[in-house]
């Protein structure tokens, strides 16, 4: 994998982590199982 579609990717999952966040996380705990769907993309992306 490049560096240009490294960079893509993690762009993707940063877009999807916050439209995410500011869809419908109403408490600390909801955000904190968005953060992690993110990382577990950004692990996935990285394999």
């Amino acid at each position: 994998m490049s560096f240009k579609d490294t960079k893509k990717a993690a762009l993707i999952c940063l877009v999807l982590l916050t439209a995410s966040i500011l869809a419908g996380c109403n408490t600390i705990q909801g955000v904190g199982k968005d953060v992690q769907r993110g990382g577990q993309a950004i692990e996935r992306v990285g394999k």
